[in-house]
């Protein structure tokens, strides 16, 4: 790459910049939850400042980047249409990383998060897009799922001068900072909403009724991104503020139970906004009719999880919904969080605890101003006597379950108990052309590097010593 290109991470934090611009104007709701989390960040911050131990924020991050942090969504319906947008990522610096099977949360989707990999990069600018492909075999009805095909493959989601560009920028190895700007406004065009659907009325209704989500990617000339999700310090206090403010907000909260040492992914959102569309009629004319599928998210964010970690975390979570499985309308909302927090008092809510029994991932920091030999001492002694301090490495990653619950809310669907036992992570790789990233190597080789630094450091202040 020559010094005339621009940086990935630069064009990516334009994009989505753009990209929120874009949605405040489309859903002044969104607007309103920007104002609600960092109100709430604010807040947060001042009670417990950056680099606390129990902090959310590592040592790594500051209020710069939670201000900016944003991850958007947006639902593809063809293999044409998902190799095509991780080519534009690509651009971005946004590679895919892990597989998500919503399928087996009765939503007819299969997924990736497109995102940075590098921790310079994601210090940088985070922002992460999860981008669904639909599975059109998941369509029970046959004459239905051929209409749907057949509507999908006439369509064209890009303009083509970010095709043009992304051509541009893989033959070159970047582009410089007009036609990055440029790619950032065509692109933005793909994820811009359209009030006009392709489908009549009567194929609309038949399509929501196999399932909502269906309807939303096959009806409409592009697939509108339907959130961008700020990162809040404290989601409860994020959710109370967003029902003070007259915000439908979900009535539970998705992912783990509140906890001293955050970890994973909670989300919640405040349920899809019901839009006015127009249905071309057989006399040529327009029929009016409204449309739910864009709605506002917020999420906060604790540890990544190593797979010990993670078993633990979805065994609890299983039988935590086994015993209640939270109802659509909100019913049940406090029994299913009171019972979710006492399933997981079984999972160790220090730092320490973590890392000492392999659950979560951290990175290493030398105590400056520690005065004792590190000299043969093992990881363990260097953290019992202060020469090393933990922090936790932050998730960058999704929840399926979590996932399909924020999808059902907000798509009206109810039916969170129902199953499909059809996974397809090759089918899913193969429409995108290449092999989606192993979330855990990415952690874990981010913890493995913050060890080796240490090491040289406490080596360096030995000799120093000596």
């Amino acid at each position: 790459m020559t010094s005339d290109f621009q940086n990935p991470d630069i064009i990516r934090a334009h994009f989505a910049a753009a990209l929120s611009s874009m949605y405040k104007v489309e859903v002044p709701a969104y607007a309103q939850l920007i104002d609600i989390v960092e109100q709430v960040n604010a807040e947060r911050l001042t009670q417990e400042p950056v680099g606390n131990v129990r902090s959310p924020v590592t040592s790594d991050e500051d209020i710069q980047r939670i201000s900016v942090e944003r991850h958007g969504a947006i639902r593809l319906g063809t293999a044409e249409e998902l190799s095509m947008m991780a080519r534009m990522f690509a651009v971005m610096g946004m590679e895919p990383v892990g597989y998500y099977d919503l399928s087996v949360a009765s939503v007819p989707v299969h997924s990736t998060a497109f995102r940075p990999t590098h921790a310079e990069a994601l210090s940088s600018n985070p922002f992460r897009v999860f981008t669904s492909l639909l599975r059109l075999e998941l369509i029970e009805d046959s004459a239905l799922r051929k209409t749907a095909e057949a509507l999908l493959n006439k369509r064209s989601i890009f303009t083509e001068k970010a095709i043009s560009l992304t051509n541009q920028a893989e033959i070159a190895g970047g582009l410089d900072a007009q036609d990055a700007n440029r790619f950032v406004a065509e692109v933005c065009e793909t994820f811009r909403w359209h009030s006009d659907a392709r489908v009549d009325r009567e194929t609309f209704e038949a399509l929501l009724n196999s399932h909502r989500l269906i309807a939303d990617v096959v009806s409409f000339k592009g697939p509108h991104i339907n959130h961008l999700t700020p990162r809040t310090l404290d989601i409860d206090a994020a959710q109370d503020r967003m029902r003070e403010a007259g915000l439908p907000a979900k009535a539970i909260i998705e992912g783990p139970p509140r906890r001293s040492c955050p970890i994973l992914l909670r989300q919640t959102a405040f349920k899809a906004l019901e839009e006015a569309v127009s249905f071309p009629s057989t006399s040529g004319g327009l029929t009016p009719g409204t449309h739910t599928a864009r709605f506002g998210e917020i999420e906060q964010r604790g540890a990544a999880l190593t797979p010990q970690g993670r078993r633990l975390y979805d065994q609890l979570l299983d039988r935590a919904r086994q015993s209640i499985l939270p109802e659509a309308d909100g019913s049940n909302a406090q029994a299913y969080m009171d019972n979710l927090e006492a399933v997981f008092q079984e999972f160790p809510d220090t730092w320490r605890e973590m890392h000492d029994q392999q659950l979560a991932y951290f990175s290493y920091q030398v105590n400056k101003d520690y005065q004792g030999s590190t000299a043969g001492k093992s990881l363990s002694v260097l953290l019992d006597e202060g020469a090393l301090t933990l922090r936790p490495v932050t998730y960058e990653d999704f929840l399926p379950v979590s996932a399909a619950g924020i999808f059902q809310s907000n798509l009206g669907d109810s039916k969170q108990d129902q199953h499909q036992d059809a996974s397809n992570r090759y089918e899913f790789e193969t429409a995108m052309g290449r092999a989606v990233i192993d979330e855990f190597a990415l952690y874990d080789k981010m913890q493995k590097e913050s060890w080796v630094r240490c090491q040289q450091q406490l080596t360096s202040m030995h000799s120093t010593a000596l």
